[in-house]
């Protein structure tokens, strides 16, 4: 049964998966920001391009648990704006990919995390920047880098946070919205990663594995969220995303 699910992966790699798999099942519930701890777990223990096929599969099934709880909760307007500009940088991830070696990619990604943080923190203070969130070039710029990351390293996660914050969304219509985003945007990417070599029958066998932590992680996110403050869950998602981004800057 081990050889059948989990072939050549060690006991430590297959507990990684399992410790993934809730985390991932928790940011999709309830922690958005979360998600760069599976991404950085995950790339310590797998090769790149198998980690990133491994935790896209994850992640597609814990989009289907938080569409399911969350699915009343969106904010349509915000997703449809977004959806064009994504399927746009998912286009130049596909390239990105073919021409930028990872190791240019990670602190340009990082770096461009980092500034909207610390934008999303100081733009109370600048004069109109309420009005920013209403151009079309902003959904522009939001859409295609969530559209890029989560092609190349399925790290939109951060990127998404602060635009979703920008909104300034209830916490349950910002994970209702991030949801369907997600949703659809993974589920796309799914046979692009395929074709890409990155999701294999192996790495397909032991994710089914994990569907039973996923739920149990999605369970405990939806438990978090209800707990939480709007305000503390506003800065626990703007500290996250500061965290992964600064992670990526000294990821070797």
């Amino acid at each position: 049964m081990w050889d059948f699910f989990y072939g050549s992966y060690s006991l430590t790699e297959v507990l990684i998966l399992c410790l993934g798999a809730i985390l991932i099942g928790v940011n999709k519930t309830g922690v958005p920001g979360l998600g760069m701890i599976p991404v950085l777990l995950l790339a310590d223990f797998f090769e790149p391009r198998e980690s990133t096929g491994l935790q896209l599969m994850m992640l597609g099934m814990a989009d289907i648990l938080a569409v399911i709880y969350y699915r009343r909760q969106a904010d349509w307007k915000i997703v449809l704006r977004l959806m064009p500009w994504a399927l746009l940088g998912i286009g130049l991830g596909v390239l990105a990919l073919k021409f930028i070696a990872d190791d240019t990619m990670k602190p340009v990604l990082a770096w461009t995390i980092l500034f909207m943080v610390a934008f999303s923190y100081i733009a109370k203070f600048i004069k109109n920047a309420d009005k920013m969130p209403e151009h079309w070039a902003f959904s522009a710029f939001f859409g295609m880098l969530a559209g890029l990351t989560t092609h190349v390293a399925n790290a939109a996660g951060p990127v998404m946070a602060i635009y979703l914050l920008s909104m300034k969304l209830e916490k349950k219509a910002y994970i209702g919205s991030a949801a369907w985003y997600f949703l659809i945007l993974n589920w796309l990417k799914i046979p692009i990663f395929a074709y890409e070599g990155r999701i294999t029958l192996s790495s397909l066998k032991a994710d089914i594995t994990m569907i039973p932590l996923l739920i149990a992680g999605a369970a405990l996110g939806i438990l978090l969220l209800n707990k939480l403050p709007q305000k503390r869950f506003e800065q626990i998602v703007q500290s996250l995303a500061a965290l992964g981004a600064i992670k990526m800057l000294i990821w070797p």
